[in-house]
């Protein structure tokens, strides 16, 4: 089984999750690191670590930025990263897998099943210093799943004069990955 690593440059997680009963808020979270074993011939036997700095957490609006960073939501300061750790690879498709793991936030791990798309591999330069250090061996996949924020202890909201809430309970996640094969 072939090792990988998350490039981080080219590797992101975002969230999307209801605002005010009318429409949605984005984040991005840009420092996203981790480790895959994985042959695209025999994926049911792969893994994954995936760790996320929340601190990195941006939605392009500082004072939103400040609250989601703290104990009302991600309390980052207690628990500076989220992670997900799965070795259950259920096939679905010639290149769409469900993989099951645990995913921790704030401290709480519960179960979670990732759906994940194998984008295809590719040989690439590998730029260092200026200089074409290639070809390196790159794959892509896009992993989207959803969870209901309470169940992580992320459970700030405010009710709205008219009913509703503040915040949706659902947070839709998506990781976009690139991974190089560490060694060939």
């Amino acid at each position: 089984m072939a090792k990988w690593f998350f490039e981080p440059g080219h590797t992101a997680a975002e969230f999307c999750c209801r605002h005010m009963m009318v429409t949605y808020v984005r984040g991005h979270f840009k420092n996203v690191h981790g480790t895959l074993m994985f042959d695209p011939t025999n994926p049911r036997e792969s893994s994954v670590e995936v760790t996320i700095d929340t601190k990195g957490l941006w939605t392009d609006e500082p004072q939103r930025d400040a609250h989601l960073h703290s104990a009302d939501f991600l309390d980052v300061d207690k628990h500076p990263t989220i992670t997900f750790k799965g070795n259950e690879v259920e096939l679905i498709g010639d290149h769409d897998y469900i993989v099951k793991g645990d995913l921790t936030i704030r401290g709480v791990t519960k179960k979670a099943a990732l759906n994940v798309t194998y984008l295809g591999q590719w040989q690439t330069p590998w730029w260092e210093d200026n200089m074409d250090k290639g070809p390196k061996t790159r794959a892509g996949f896009v992993a989207k799943t959803s969870i209901n924020r309470h169940d992580f202890g992320v459970s700030w909201n405010a009710p709205l004069e008219k009913g509703g809430f503040v915040v949706g309970d659902i947070v839709e996640i998506t990781i976009d990955a690139e991974a190089i094969l560490e060694n060939p």
